[in-house]
């Protein structure tokens, strides 16, 4: 399975960005997928989960400005940021929420958030 995430850029503090995932091969339905972040230094961590119930969760550095939504369909996954500052600033990744069930990482995708 290749998880794929595209989107990031450079935002100026108070802005927004979407960041898309494509998985390929045929697990996406069957799992809770989640966005990560990995800021320089620090260790990757879980932001936001989706369940395949349509459930999301997420951790209190970005609940209220971030939305994360999926398509199963599509094999997509999307993570719709808001009001953005500095501390944001990571590479983003794509995977299956659950430890047990992580898929081979992908590069991410980079967001910096500076004026």
């Amino acid at each position: 399975v290749q998880l794929q995430a595209s989107g990031g850029g450079l935002v100026q503090p108070g802005g927004s960005l979407r960041l898309s995932c494509a998985a390929s091969g045929n697990i996406f339905a069957s799992y809770v997928m989640g966005w990560y972040r990995q800021a320089p230094g620090k260790q990757r961590e879980l932001v936001a989960k989706a369940y395949t119930g349509g459930g999301t969760d997420y951790a209190d550095s970005v609940k209220g400005r971030f939305t994360i939504s999926r398509h199963n369909r599509d094999k997509a996954l999307y993570l719709q940021m808001t009001s953005l500052n500095p501390e944001d600033t990571a590479v983003y990744f794509c995977n299956t929420a659950a430890p047990s069930t992580l898929q081979p990482w992908g590069q991410g995708t980079q967001l910096t958030v500076s004026s």
